[in-house]
């Protein structure tokens, strides 16, 4: 199975972000990593080499791939700024009062932080990192232990066949 690419790395987040040449996409990606430190209470680390991500989650498919990535986080990219709300989107309250953007299954893709409502934003984050650790706890959880299978026995005493049912005598009915 391919491993992910994209890895919690050691470099400097403020570097990163003190890196950005835009002043205003610069500012931007500075008070998001504050909202969503605030947020996750987590420090931000770079994923890869231009995803500010924080936290971490682990996540198992069905088909048995697993790993872990970050709880949320944000990239400044050259066309948007692309925030990531790992849950998904799939919020009808809280999207139509966002604001303007395009959006992924779990990325909303800005033009500027300026376009959106930063409330609504914050709720979106807050209820991903909340349906995560919902999730998490789940998975963790101990699973109930399917029934035993039956027994030879049993399974041979089910498969006998029955005595034909003895026809009831009929109901009495009282005379008035």
């Amino acid at each position: 199975m391919a491993e992910l690419k994209t890895r919690p790395g050691r470099a400097s987040v403020a570097a990163f972000l003190n890196a950005i040449p835009d002043p205003d996409r610069r500012r931007e990606c500075q008070s998001l990593a504050r909202l969503m430190t605030r947020l996750t209470g987590e420090k931000p680390r770079l994923w890869g080499d231009a995803i500010v991500g924080f936290g971490e989650f682990h996540y198992r498919y069905d088909s048995g791939h697993e790993g872990s990535w970050f709880l949320t986080g944000f990239s400044p990219r050259k066309r948007d700024l692309t925030v990531y709300v790992m849950a998904g989107l799939d919020h009808p309250d809280l999207m139509p009062k966002l604001g303007r953007y395009k959006a992924g299954r779990s990325c909303l893709y800005l033009k500027s932080l300026d376009d959106v409502r930063l409330p609504v934003l914050t709720q979106l984050v807050r209820r991903s990192i909340a349906d995560l650790a919902r999730r998490q706890r789940a998975a963790a959880a101990p699973r109930k232990t399917a029934a035993p299978r039956k027994t030879a026995a049993r399974a041979e005493a089910a498969a006998r066949p029955k005595p034909a049912a003895q026809p009831r005598p009929a109901a009495r009915r009282k005379a008035r």
